[in-house]
């Protein structure tokens, strides 16, 4: 296998890393190598490849380990669980010593060519981030549906501009990834990082390749926790829409109850000892007590997080990390967090 990484350490200036969380991926790996080292041979670029396997419970790590032995210029980093795709990725760009960094995902589906297309277009338009956009042509209806809501939960938070659309497959500059590395909190989301660092990003249509083996690990609850992460983790938002929407139903209530007062004493008639309104009652109650369990939960959601946060729980773990780029990471103990 022919790839355009001499042995001798190329400058910060003159390399790309790409970093690709990895996740029961095993059949995915070697050509995802090989298709990366064709797009970056095409243009003579020199790359690094950063591979963090977190907790695949497949043979992903034994093929990491193999490439590893192949190429110096392949990083495997193995976590001692799973942590997930974004504390993955930031295990990742702590790693990367390039002055631009990818990140992408493990099934193929990310076509390493489309970096390219990438890379012109963030020196073209001087931009800190620029995401590849793909649309994929037969998707289930809940994965388009909460891209939609996520797109927009973000431009409601964030303020995201809604001509850009976030992606894990992305190129940054090395200044961008490094503010984003300041960020040491258990529950990272890495574009809305991105949006707290620079307003320089946008995005560019890519094609959509079908995954080169397996099945998305990507579940409809794994969608849900994404979108919590982001919705109760990086904003404030939410706790005010609770306090105002208290505030509109606790005025409503008074408005409501002095209507009855007033009715009882001007038109007494009206009120009949027989009419007891048990079901709209019920009705109110229900959706009052529905209502204050969300806001209950919303609220729990922040004091968890707020906990974990204060009790310094680690991004991730690392039990072993192959072809360091850095030599005091070779003797870290395994027990050891980042």
């Amino acid at each position: 296998m022919t790839h355009p990484v001499d042995d001798q350490r190329p400058s910060q200036d003159a390399l790309l890393s790409i970093v690709v969380p990895v996740y029961q991926s095993e059949p995915c790996l070697e050509p995802l190598l090989e298709r990366i080292h064709q797009a970056m041979a095409s243009r003579g670029i020199t790359c690094e490849v950063i591979l963090v396997n977190d907790g695949s419970r497949d043979g992903s790590w034994r093929v990491i380990e193999t490439l590893c032995a192949r190429h110096s210029h392949v990083i495997g980093v193995n976590h001692r669980r799973n942590f997930g795709q974004e504390n993955a990725t930031m295990t990742g760009m702590r790693l990367a010593r390039g002055g631009l960094v990818a990140t992408m995902d493990d099934d193929l589906q990310n076509d390493p060519f489309d970096l390219l297309l990438m890379i012109d277009a963030l020196h073209a338009n001087h931009s800190d981030v620029v995401y590849g956009f793909m649309v994929p042509e037969h998707e289930p209806f809940w994965k388009r549906f909460g891209r939609e809501v996520n797109n927009k939960t973000l431009e409601w938070l964030l303020n995201k501009p809604k001509n850009v659309r976030f992606t894990s497959f992305r190129l940054m500059t090395r200044e961008t990834c490094q503010a984003i590395l300041f960020y040491e909190g258990a529950f990272p989301f890495v574009d809305t990082l991105i949006s707290q660092v620079t307003t320089k990003y946008m995005h560019i249509r890519v094609g959509h390749r079908e995954r080169h083996a397996g099945v998305s690990n990507f579940t409809l609850f794994k969608s849900i926790q994404t979108w919590m992460r982001v919705v109760v983790s990086f904003s404030v938002t939410p706790l005010r829409f609770v306090t105002f929407t208290g505030i509109a139903i606790a005025l409503l209530g008074m408005l409501a109850a002095l209507l009855v007062v007033m009715q009882k004493l001007f038109m007494p008639e009206e009120f009949s000892p027989y009419d007891a309104g048990w079901a709209s009652l019920m009705v109110v109650m229900l959706i009052m007590n529905g209502m204050q369990m969300c806001f209950i939960g919303i609220l729990g959601e922040y004091v968890g997080r707020s906990y974990v946060l204060l009790s310094r729980r680690p991004q991730s773990i690392i039990a072993k990390v192959l072809n360091a780029p850095h030599p005091a990471l070779s003797e870290r103990m395994p027990h050891e967090s980042r």
